[in-house]
């Protein structure tokens, strides 16, 4: 009996904004057994894929092949025979010069099934990010896509110049950044006016994208000066003179700005999402990792006896989370905890614990002592036991609060907040390099580690130049104390409030 043979996904992952990925792509990475990408395709879009799932890269850029074409059609097969479903993620769409034709062909030849799912193309994504349609009723009102690397030695060419310097349609060349000034002899050769608008879109639709732009006549002086390198695509027409005033992605208040986020990499990703659209290049060295406690006895014993408890107090989505984990893995329920009330450090814990069906009693917005003087007052702490399930060696302001106002208070750790070192080496590389625009802190302990990971580094000189962008009055003291100098501190305590005072301390 022959095994079965998988089916191989030709998919489009886009032009590089990860948002642009179509919605059958997603899936298509989410049930996959191997992920086969592309230099071009989003690293970000790896994120989907299963935790088990085997990831493989083949890219290709400048001459530099990590497997040719014929390896990688081999790979394809050779996976699908072993009865799994691949996902072969191609930048911008399979089949506009992505060799998925080449690809489908071979499979085909194997007997190995495919489906192919269509991807959003450079050629119109990235000018539409610069500012440039590819068509307008003022304008032209066609597009001609077309190969920029075809050899220029080549004894015989499928190019037809002649055509393409007479039209009026808008021109898109794909990969051509390299052959640029033969292009541009080319369509000047054959007629193409000099005065033709030419724009290149490099890294188009991400936070690293570039614009230069001329005319057939400036042009390759303009990138020359502009230090333009691949990938970009070229648009030839006289569309490309309404970027002026239509360009919208390049104009966002943080785009471009290189901003490191500090967070735990598993709770990133709003961080991360907010920035991206507001259009900086978020680059993710998360400082610290949470975990489970060593010893889980502790709140174990503590659920256990939860009824001698009048209150609970949690000061982070994590101790919401770890505590509710800890909960449900003893077999009980919220049930268990109706006769509490509850108190919530700052509206994002709140939220959280209300994703559980509980609505905080309180709501102290900040560890301050004043904040939770204030906000316990007038409930009749005095007498009461407090529940307080937190990180491992958190601050002492809390209990030592409800303690003075006679509360009895039973601290228990629900989880640990750990070294996370692996971005060592990256960050302090780009620190040398004056990469870093900006850096966020969004607790004490990702200011402390990170500053761990500087160690036999002068962090305060190599930071002196970068925006330092802490979350709150706790996560500064401590910057401060560690040699930082804060330049930005958020209004309110939240991740939005942290968004909102990058843009006002490091947007344009």
């Amino acid at each position: 009996m022959t095994a079965k043979t998988g089916t191989v996904y030709l998919i489009g992952a886009g032009p590089g904004d990860p948002g642009l990925l179509t919605i059958k792509a997603k899936e298509s990475i989410e049930q996959a057994d191997v992920v086969v990408y592309d230099y071009l395709a989003s690293p970000y879009l790896l994120a989907y894929a299963r935790d088990d799932a085997q990831v493989i890269y083949v890219g290709k850029k400048g001459g530099d092949h990590t497997l040719t074409q014929e390896k990688i059609n081999q790979l394809l097969v050779d996976k699908a025979r072993q009865g799994l479903s691949v996902a072969r993620l191609k930048g911008g769409d399979p089949f506009v010069f992505g060799r998925g034709g080449e690809e489908a062909q071979e499979l085909l030849d194997h007997g190995v099934s495919y489906e192919v799912v269509p991807g959003v193309t450079s050629a119109i994504s990235a000018p539409a990010y610069a500012g440039i349609p590819v068509t307008h009723r003022d304008h032209t009102s066609f597009v001609s896509f077309i190969t920029g690397h075809e050899d220029p030695t080549k004894p015989s060419s499928s190019m037809q110049w002649d055509i393409f310097a007479k039209s009026n349609a808008t021109l898109v060349f794909l990969m051509g950044v390299k052959n640029l000034e033969n292009i541009v002899g080319k369509l000047v050769g054959h007629g193409k006016p000099v005065h033709t608008p030419v724009a290149l879109v490099r890294w188009g639709t991400t936070s690293r994208q570039q614009t230069v732009t001329g005319t057939l006549e400036t042009i390759v002086e303009n990138v020359r000066e502009a230090g333009l390198k691949s990938p970009a695509v070229i648009v030839v027409g006289h569309v490309v003179g309404l970027r002026e005033e239509l360009a919208w992605f390049d104009t966002k208040p943080l785009f471009g700005k290189k901003i490191v986020i500090t967070r735990a990499r598993a709770q990133a990703s709003d961080l991360v999402t907010r920035l991206n659209r507001l259009g900086a290049h978020c680059i993710e060295i998360p400082t610290i990792r949470i975990t489970p406690p060593e010893d889980l006895r502790p709140m174990q014993e503590a659920i256990q006896k939860i009824t001698d408890y009048q209150w609970l107090v949690l000061t982070s989505v994590n101790g919401v989370k770890y505590f509710f984990d800890t909960l449900f893995a003893m077999g009980k329920d919220v049930r268990a905890l109706g006769h509490l009330k509850f108190a919530c450090i700052g509206p994002v814990t709140k939220e959280k614990l209300a994703g559980f069906g509980i609505i905080s009693d309180i709501l102290p917005e900040t560890y301050r002592a004043e904040s939770v003087v204030d906000a316990f007052k007038n409930t009749g702490i005095k007498g009461q036991r407090v529940l307080l399930p937190r990180a491992r060696l958190a601050r002492t302001i809390l209990p030592e609060e409800l303690a003075r106002m006679g509360a009895e208070v039973d601290e228990v750790t629900a989880y640990e907040t750990v070294l996370d070192d692996a971005g060592k080496q990256t960050l302090i590389a780009m620190l040398k390099d004056r990469e870093i625009d900006g850096v966020t802190f969004t607790s004490s302990s990702t200011v402390s580690n990170f500053m761990s990971l500087l160690d036999k580094e002068d962090g305060p000189r190599l930071l002196k130049d970068v925006t330092i962008a802490s979350i709150g009055p706790i996560t500064s003291d401590t910057a401060r104390s560690l040699g930082l100098e804060v330049d930005i501190e958020a209004k309110a305590y939240t991740i939005q409030g942290l968004v909102d005072a990058l843009v006002t301390g490091v947007g344009k």
